[in-house]
């Protein structure tokens, strides 16, 4: 019997090691770590759990069946723990064909996300690979978009999350781009539908594989990814914070960590953060740090569209998603990037029955033909859309600007929200007051604007006047912020909320 279980050990060994430790070498002198290392580093110490390490690909076909074969087949896959709560995982492994994308290879991955489904558990996916492998033809493309369709299954019921931790091109970036949220390592990952090769045959366009699409353009310009990070040590680290703020699937409610926190804690110099100078900006992430537990706050998209803020903090020991307008970029305006990315956020924490908190300071839309040729009213409205559809809790507190429709998109007590604060330096309008007496007053001479001006400002820029309507819950202290939607989440914890049979939505994309 010994024998046999010195045989096992010894393929064991020989799997772990992927294609070799030449390229095990060559992958760390990139900067980067093996699929193993980063699982290793994922997941709680000793916590994985291993599926199909000796599968190996069938292919016969341009000399693969004279190639040697090595054990797992391009891609590590299992199941482990993060902080004690199930995820399972599958880590593109490029000492192996570059981890590239064989039929075998990604009947692994199926097996993985079904189980993942059926176990109602989040997904992880490290992705390190070339694409699909040419060899294989028609039968790698297959594979891919059973992953594709899984993908799609999944999607709402469990959190999926892609980590771009090295090339992930052609048929590979699909996946990820359907999964909740993406992060990039700099400098040594990329993502691309066709990499600069194809680029210059077809378009004759000259561009670097990170210029194409490397972290720093995923992360501002096309907002493809969520974050990125300095290296893989960071980057596995910071996901495995996340994966603490989210529950495990569409049905188990936020997760709750101890907190030693007051939630009735009180802090004064919210009573000084908005300037008495309504055009002077203010970081409005001092708010919610000052709000959340510990001020531990997990932003999502912090180098896109910085207008508006978007992340998990937990009140109380429960994970909630934050919404904030930034006056410190553009002054808090909404645009179509801002929209988008708020509305993608909104829908996330909808489907998962996170808890939204809405801050809002937002002097409007942003004018201009670039904005209205690019689809502002449609990029706007999907905002709108996502904050109308929402069934968790909305706690909404208006900090100094809400004016014409983006104060009602803002998750406006019309739309649905639930409990709906205002400071009292709040101003609700349809827009500033001296452009609205310059339009209802046309022609008046200086000194009749500047009286009317003060008139209009007395009577509207207030929050007195949705108050007095019922559109504002309440006029609050700013010190006691944090307690007053401490206790509004704790209301409204057993909220339900029906809503009309339809096959689904149709969101205006």
């Amino acid at each position: 019997m010994k024998h046999i279980l010195d045989k096992l050990e010894q393929r064991r060994s020989e799997a772990r090691l992927g294609g070799g430790e030449k390229r095990i070498m060559a992958q760390h002198q990139k900067g980067k770590l093996t699929a193993r290392e980063r699982i290793d580093l994922l997941l709680d110490e000793k916590s994985f759990e291993e599926f199909d390490m000796f599968v190996e690909h069938r292919c016969v076909d341009f000399g693969m069946d004279k190639s040697p074969k090595s054990p797992g087949d391009g891609v590590v896959t299992g199941w482990g723990t993060v902080n004690g709560r199930t995820v399972f995982v599958f880590a593109k492994d490029f000492t192996v064909l570059g981890g590239s994308l064989s039929e075998t290879h990604a009947q692994k991955i199926h097996k993985i996300q079904d189980m993942a489904l059926k176990m109602r558990a989040p997904i992880i996916g490290l992705y390190d690979s070339g694409g699909a492998r040419i060899q294989e033809g028609v039968a790698s493309l297959a594979g891919y978009a059973e992953v594709f369709r899984r993908n799609v299954e999944a999607s709402g019921v469990i959190p999926q999350i892609s980590l771009i931790m090295g090339p992930c091109a052609g048929g590979d970036v699909y996946s990820p781009a359907m999964t909740d949220f993406i992060f990039m390592v700099r400098e040594t990952s990329y993502m691309y539908v066709t990499g600069p090769d194809v680029v210059k045959t077809v378009t004759n366009e000259i561009v670097s594989h990170e210029e194409l699409g490397g972290a720093s353009i995923h992360t501002t310009k096309s907002s493809i990814a969520d974050g990125a990070f300095d290296n893989d040590v960071e980057a596995l680290l910071q996901v495995r914070r996340l994966i603490d703020f989210l529950p495990a699937n569409n049905q188990a409610g936020s997760p709750e960590w101890p907190s030693f926190d007051d939630p009735a804690r009180v802090d004064s110099s919210l009573d000084t953060l908005v300037p008495d100078n309504a055009n002077k900006p203010y970081d409005i992430k001092e708010l919610i740090l000052k709000v959340v537990d510990e001020g531990d706050f997990f932003e999502i998209g912090a180098k896109h569209a910085g207008n508006i803020v978007t992340g998990f903090g937990r009140i109380e020991g429960r994970t909630v998603g934050f919404v904030a307008n930034q006056p410190m970029v553009l002054a808090g305006v909404l645009d179509s990037d801002a929209s988008r990315k708020a509305a993608r956020f909104v829908r996330f924490c909808d489907s998962f029955e996170i808890p939204i908190v809405t801050f809002v300071d937002v002097p409007g839309f942003l004018p201009g033909t670039a904005q209205e040729y690019g689809g502002l009213i449609k990029h706007g409205a999907k905002l709108l859309f996502a904050y109308s559809q929402c069934t968790v809790p909305l706690v909404t507190c208006i900090t100094r600007k809400a004016y014409g429709g983006a104060y009602d998109v803002m998750a406006s007590k019309h739309i649905g929200g639930d409990v709906n604060y205002a400071w009292p330096s709040a101003q609700i309008a349809v827009m500033g007051a001296k452009g609205a007496v310059e339009i209802i007053f046309r022609g008046g001479t200086p000194e009749e604007i500047a009286e009317k001006t003060k008139e209009y400002e007395d009577r509207f820029m207030s929050p007195f006047v949705a108050a007095e309507r019922g559109y504002i819950d309440e006029v609050i202290m700013p010190h006691s912020t944090r307690r007053r939607i401490a206790r509004a989440l704790a209301m409204l914890r057993t909220k339900k909320v029906e809503r009309p049979w339809r096959k689904h939505d149709n969101i205006p994309l």
